[in-house]
């Protein structure tokens, strides 16, 4: 099995790489998903700061790559799965924990963009644990660069910028995806 695990700052574009997968039937796992579903299962409200704090709760409470530890028994579900995106990973543990669990199957793309576009795009998407408030936008990242997301971006096998067009990024996807 192949795992490509997608990284970079909040609105880098990671969620649309991971809809160029989905539209090249490739099986995606989102980790954001998996911590939302202990949002709610905590009877929480989705919100930024609701997730944040679950987040943060679980890595103190069983470690930095709970995350990565609860994405890969959900990838046991698909043993007969030959490529596996995962979309999400924050810090250089859940890579550790992946590489460990995977081996040199596993590959890890960073997707940066400038701060300007990354906050500009926040303020549109619209995803259910969005902020339309910049501070907690900056907030919001100065929580994933305490997880240690500077680390994880700077140690990826490939990393793309997202600086230019929506088009540009799916290229750049597509073509890495369809050479490996």
């Amino acid at each position: 099995m192949k795992l490509i695990a997608f990284t970079g700052m909040p609105f880098s574009g990671k969620t649309e790489a991971v809809k160029i997968a989905r539209k090249m039937n490739l099986d995606v796992i989102r980790m954001g998903d998996i911590v939302w579903e202990e949002v709610k299962k905590k009877g929480l409200k989705l919100n930024d700061k609701n997730v944040g704090f679950i987040a943060n709760q679980m890595r103190d409470k069983f470690g930095k790559d709970i995350w990565a530890i609860k994405t890969i028994e959900k990838i046991k579900l698909k043993n007969k799965v030959q490529t596996i995106v995962i979309d999400g990973v924050r810090c250089y543990e859940e890579v550790d924990r992946f590489k460990n669990s995977i081996g040199n199957d596993f590959l890890l793309i960073a997707i940066n963009s400038s701060d300007y576009l990354r906050h500009k795009r926040a303020l549109i998407r619209g995803r259910k644990d969005d902020s339309k408030v910049i501070r907690i936008i900056k907030e919001r990242d100065k929580r994933e660069i305490a997880w240690g997301i500077k680390d994880v971006i700077n140690c990826a096998d490939i990393i793309i910028s997202n600086d230019d067009c929506l088009e540009d990024l799916r290229l750049k996807i597509i073509e890495i995806i369809n050479n490996l």
